[in-house]
């Protein structure tokens, strides 16, 4: 999600934009622990009335017949811009295309934007005889990079020496879908807020599963991106709100803080191309002056929050980051159905007591990664918060398409203990059985994309 300056917007250069509010100034040094808690008080967590919504969507780009595997990634984000809803464009290192709506009123709007830029990158993919695919985890590609940029080399290096081969998997052959909500509406609501959307993680987790393949086979996980996920780095995975812990107890943004000086600084940013990657210490260390490295400074702080990771980033907003990659179809209901549990105060309520029997449970949304809607805790818990969900979406500005549309995903889908992940292993088992030992091959259109 991005705000828009003067109307306009304008499309990401590779790989990405970072926005910061560095206040002081981004060259001051930073010298206490204190100054990072300070810093990150006014920069993460922004107050405001809750309502507006932006929405982050990744997508795998597949050749047609007679298409090329990739375009030339920057002429294309050149040709796309401005796109007419205002989303920035990006890339991600396996060439994932990545569309960051403006801010939306509320989720319809927040819909339209990203339906109406989907709908120009498309026409721009079809004439290059591509199309999108929405997947958590590409199902036949290699971890390989197709963007070279300083930034992407140091963390492919960083993650090889703290994550293995799950590190270039994460950065290439995973995509999701991300919720961006506003932090609240005051420092009571945001840590209301907070609580509970770490609590939802496990619910939102295995309602979205769809990634159960990995280099053409089944991996025995309804949502292997998360199975990748949990295999990284957990100084920067992990969730930032513990198990068994209210956020409603302590201060998020002092949480975010103590989070960002405990984890490993993946870089550090020099002259030219050549980034020193893994400096052996944490954000604390460094701030605390136990290396010969020159202290950090506020741009410094800001960029090593740029590389954290959590199920729940605080970006000023909420970026809940834990759904997979979804086809057109079904990201809506997504987007939908956590903005209703968040926004709407009777659904949250509910949403509250539905997810206390999980609330103490270790790694709770990487288990509903592997188990999804087959664990009965989880079940129950989705159970209930889609029901709240759907009759809390005409009060968030729902219309009966979008109504209908969640009320006929819980129905195929939560109330039958089924995922996307499922029809994708239907979907597999049948080509299997076709044809032995042939897996679909990347092009291979699923019953998901098809609908």
């Amino acid at each position: 999600m991005h705000q828009q300056h003067n109307g306009t917007a304008t499309a990401a250069p590779l790989p990405e934009i970072l926005h910061w509010d560095a206040d002081p100034d981004a060259r001051a040094t930073v010298r206490t622990e204190h100054d990072v808690i300070g810093f990150v008080t006014r920069t993460c967590f922004k107050t405001g009335p809750p309502g507006r919504v932006g929405l982050e969507s990744e997508w795998f780009l597949e050749p047609r017949a007679g298409g090329t595997r990739f375009p030339d990634l920057l002429r294309l984000a050149e040709e796309a811009a401005p796109l007419p809803g205002g989303s920035l464009l990006s890339f991600e290192p396996g060439g994932q295309l990545e569309l960051s709506t403006r801010c939306g009123d509320d989720f319809p709007h927040a819909q339209d934007l990203l339906t109406t830029d989907l709908a120009r990158i498309d026409k721009l993919l079809a004439d290059r005889g591509l199309r999108r695919v929405g997947v958590g985890v590409h199902p036949q590609r290699r971890p390989e990079r197709v963007l070279r940029t300083p930034r992407y080399t140091a963390m492919e290096r960083y993650f090889d020496r703290h994550g293995g081969p799950a590190g270039r998997q994460m950065m290439s052959t995973t995509a999701a879908v991300q919720v961006c909500l506003q932090a609240g509406a005051d420092e009571r609501d945001v840590r209301r807020r907070w609580s509970l959307v770490h609590a939802l993680a496990p619910v939102l987790v295995a309602s979205f599963a769809h990634s159960p393949l990995r280099g053409g086979r089944p991996t025995g996980w309804a949502s292997t991106r998360q199975q990748i996920w949990a295999q990284l780095d957990p100084t920067r995975t992990r969730p930032v709100l513990p198990a068994g812990q209210s956020g409603e107890e302590v201060d998020p943004a002092e949480q975010w803080a103590r989070y960002a000086l405990d984890a490993r600084v993946m870089l550090r940013r020099t002259t030219g191309d050549s980034w020193q990657v893994d400096p052996g210490m944490t954000l604390r260390g460094w701030v605390r002056g136990e290396t010969t490295a020159p202290p950090p400074t506020y741009d410094d702080v800001a960029y090593h929050l740029s590389t954290l990771f959590p199920p729940v980033r605080p970006h000023a907003w909420l970026e809940l980051r834990m759904i997979d990659a979804l086809p057109d179809r079904l990201w809506p209901v997504a987007g939908a159905v956590t903005t209703a549990l968040v926004d709407d105060p009777r659904a949250a309520d509910a949403a509250r007591a539905a997810l206390e029997p999980l609330a103490t449970a270790p790694d709770r949304h990487v288990g509903a990664g592997r188990e999804a809607l087959r664990d009965d805790t989880v079940h129950a818990a989705a159970v209930t918060c889609f029901r709240a969900a759907t009759e809390a979406l005409p009060r968030v500005g729902a219309d009966r398409v979008l109504c209908d549309t969640v009320e006929a995903y819980a129905e195929r889908y939560v109330d039958a203990r089924r995922t996307p992940a499922d029809e994708l292993l239907d979907d597999w088992r049948s080509h299997a059985d076709d044809d032995a030992g042939h897996d679909p091959g990347p092009g291979h259109r699923t019953r998901e994309e098809d609908a």
